[in-house]
């Protein structure tokens, strides 16, 4: 019997960092002693006022249907979390909860892409962004995202990709996998580009916008009110409250776009599951000392890594501003950055990311997350200068 599926999902990408998980488990499971510094998730544990906040919410039987949108409260609090963040007031009936970042992604990605459609995002980026835009047909168009400008995307070179079959701009800063953030000047020059382009719709992946190091400050699209009638942010509690498993995230959308999303939701998640919504309150609403305890962390771990990264033979690494990655250059080793974190896996039990997996920009670079402690950062360093030296 033969299956017909449609073309569509032969399209499908993936994420290479589950990958390296469930072999580094495997390996693990086996007896190798294996420093994981490939997935991108806090080793935080969720902070405990959160987690109390979804036991009450059970055992006041909070354990039924919410709206497709969120609960009300909670898209308050997201709120009230905007305009704290980046001085902007945005109504709760412009945000959507959702079941982690991924499905902003899609939704954006689904409503504007189409064959003969152009969707634009950065390379090296989030994985996901092509991988979406190839499911539905429509043509990728990378924004090179280069070491030489700190990992920040320009301006002039995005503006200069724009045709008219571009439907959507992907957006990331702090980014993944680079670090990378750019400037409040590169931004203002992008989007006073942008106005001449008012069919362009523009996501803003910003779910690293706390995470910034070295005096830089994350500069959000949502304050420049003359594209937000075709901006969607994203956002989330993942990243910032150490929340990965809890599958949440939030998006603010424009009027004209929220419907559908709504129904998008309908169709095919329902709405996220009670709990997690009154535990997203609590973070919110919640102090703040485990989000600032764990970023004083991230900033030790960043430095040591640098520093480390730097003293490796055939290896550089440009300060990262924000997020939790580091993205060296490995080029100088003279391995393909794949092959190189394949034997590194192996060989020595160090889990990194290939940078061609974060797009065709990515060769000659991997991606390194300090989301780990700073004695197994250490230990992995060791391992990796030991094995460069052989």
């Amino acid at each position: 019997m033969t299956l017909h599926t449609v073309p569509a999902f032969d399209r499908i990408g993936e994420e290479n960092a589950f990958a390296v998980l469930a072999r580094a488990t495997v390996l693990a499971q086996s007896g190798k002693d294996i420093i994981n510094l490939g997935i991108g998730q806090p080793d935080f544990r969720t902070p405990d006022h959160i987690v109390e906040a979804a036991i009450k919410a059970l055992r006041d039987g909070h354990h039924g249907y919410t709206p497709a949108t969120g609960l009300l409260a909670c898209r308050e609090a997201v709120a009230r979390r905007t305009l704290a963040t980046t001085g902007v007031e945005v109504s709760p009936e412009n945000v959507m909860i959702l079941p982690g970042g991924k499905p902003t992604m899609y939704a954006a990605i689904v409503m504007f892409g189409e064959p003969g459609a152009e969707i634009m995002y950065p390379d090296p980026g989030f994985p996901i962004y092509r991988s979406m835009i190839e499911f539905t047909g429509a043509t990728p168009v990378p924004i090179p995202v280069r070491e030489e400008n700190g990992f920040a995307f320009s301006a002039e070179e995005t503006l200069a990709l724009i045709t008219p079959k571009t439907r959507l701009i992907i957006l990331n800063s702090p980014a993944n996998p680079t670090g990378g953030v750019t400037p409040k000047a590169e931004i203002e020059k992008l989007v006073k580009g942008l106005e001449k382009h008012p069919d362009v719709a523009i996501l803003s992946d910003e779910i690293y916008d706390v995470m910034t190091y070295d005096g830089e400050v994350h500069t959000s699209l949502l304050t420049f009110p003359s594209i937000r009638d075709r901006l969607i942010v994203l956002n989330g509690w993942s990243k910032t409250w150490a929340m990965t498993g809890w599958r949440m995230g939030w998006s603010i959308w424009p009027d004209r776009l929220y419907n559908l999303v709504r129904k998008l939701a309908v169709n095919c998640w329902s709405c996220v599951n009670a709990p997690s919504q009154y535990a997203g309150i609590a973070a919110i609403d919640g102090p703040q000392d485990d989000v600032d305890k764990m970023m004083r962390a991230f900033d030790r771990r960043r430095k040591v890594v640098v520093e480390g990264l730097n003293a490796l033979p055939g290896v550089s690494c440009i300060t990262p501003k924000g997020a939790f990655y580091a993205f060296p250059n490995v080029s100088g080793t003279g391995w393909k950055a794949k092959k190189l974190a394949s034997a590194l896996l192996e060989e020595t039990g160090v889990a990194l990311i290939g940078g061609p997996d974060f797009g065709v920009l990515g060769e000659g670079y991997m991606r390194l997350s300090y989301a780990n402690s700073e004695e197994n950062i250490l230990r992995a360093l060791e391992r990796i200068e030991e094995f460069l030296k052989r």
